[in-house]
């Protein structure tokens, strides 16, 4: 009983409000290349924001770029809808992301153009947060010549 008590008394505190490190979003060290962290802890009373998926600004239909290319489209475009959000990559908790096999790779994804483009706004020096992650090959997207598509859940303590 003592015990239940005690443990009570410290989750009242830390979600009261009474320890800033409390409403900490909690990322999991990442010891892969890759800029993803394995899991994310988001505390309780934190708002999360769900984005839509987004594809890539294909200008030309003949050449739409290859995957790295596209995603760095694609983040730019969700950079844009975090910062109406008063976000950043910095507080994204979670992404999935759609990948069609590239025609120049014989039907193959391009993983690699996809975490080069990827580790440019995530795990830097600049910007150090990383996101849990999910990666799917896809038949196709919508957007014809689209390789593409990144959806972000972002969180917001208060």
């Amino acid at each position: 009983m003592i015990r239940k008590l005690a443990f009570a008394l410290v989750m009242t505190t830390a979600f009261a409000g009474g320890s800033a490190n409390a409403a900490e979003i909690r990322r999991a060290p990442s010891s892969g290349a890759i800029a993803i962290t394995p899991s994310v802890a988001v505390p309780a009373g934190t708002e999360l924001i769900f984005l839509s998926g987004a594809l890539p600004t294909i200008a030309d239909k003949e050449r739409p770029g290859a995957t790295e290319e596209q995603t760095r489209s694609v983040l730019s475009k969700l950079e844009t809808a975090l910062k109406a959000e008063g976000l950043g990559h910095g507080d994204v908790v979670k992404a999935t992301v759609f990948l069609v096999g590239d025609p120049s790779r014989g039907g193959e994804i391009d993983f690699s153009g996809l975490n080069k483009a990827w580790s440019e706004v995530f795990g830097t020096t600049a910007q150090p947060n990383k996101p849990a992650r999910s990666t799917v090959k896809v038949a196709g997207l919508v957007l014809p010549g689209a390789l593409v598509e990144i959806e972000f859940v972002a969180a917001k303590t208060r």
